[in-house]
């Protein structure tokens, strides 16, 4: 446990001791045999820092969505379409180990259930937090939703930009990639609309 204390405030980070000894070493010894000098000042704590900060990242495989989503359940009548919009998505590309990043718009329609809006957020960060690929993050947070709550349908689009399409290989830097996946109502092209809608545009 790392505990830091800064006025009145307090963050407290816990790491497996054994796992960040273990990753910090091959890190040491992947630093050394790209050629740098892992001794220097500049890189002496960087593989302790890199085990933990993977850690973090791929801290997702320790949460269960569904047991999320279940916590804050309530039963309510409405059914309209609910949509959580602009979700800020982080993860790492599992081809390449680089960073991709946007954002998730999810939606769905009741079906005697609700959830507690912070929980779909929550869950799109539960599957982000972990080696993925896009396609895959899209269709397992809607299947999480469908699950937990058998609603009328579901909507999940994320538009993301993938750091190993613009540091490396094709090296476009402003593209975009945008996946979508729809259960339910969702598979009606007017409701499917009135999504894309909702999501597209700004509300006053």
């Amino acid at each position: 446990m790392i505990l830091s204390k800064m006025k009145s405030y307090e963050k407290i980070e816990q790491y497996d001791t054994e796992l960040t000894e273990s990753l910090a070493e091959n890190y040491k010894t992947i630093i050394e045999n790209l050629g740098e000098d892992v001794n220097r000042e500049g890189l002496e704590k960087t593989p302790e820092r890199v085990a933990k900060a993977m850690q973090y990242l791929t801290h997702g495989y320790e949460l269960n969505p569904l047991e999320i989503l279940k916590s804050a359940l309530f039963t309510e009548d409405h059914q309209q379409m609910i949509v959580v919009k602009d979700i800020e998505v982080y993860s790492m590309c599992e081809h390449h180990m680089l960073p991709f990043f946007g954002k998730a718009h999810v939606a769905y329609i009741p079906n005697g259930k609700i959830v507690g809006l912070s929980k779909i957020p929550r869950i799109v960060d539960a599957f982000a937090r972990r080696m993925q690929v896009q396609e895959r993050l899209t269709d397992q947070i809607k299947n999480c939703i469908q699950e937990a709550l058998n609603p009328l349908g579901v909507a999940v689009v994320i538009e993301a930009q993938h750091m190993c399409m613009q540091m490396r290989g094709i090296q476009k830097q402003n593209s975009v990639t945008t996946t979508s996946s729809f259960t339910g109502a969702f598979e009606k092209d007017k409701t499917r609309k009135e999504f894309i809608s909702l999501v597209s545009n700004k509300l006053s």
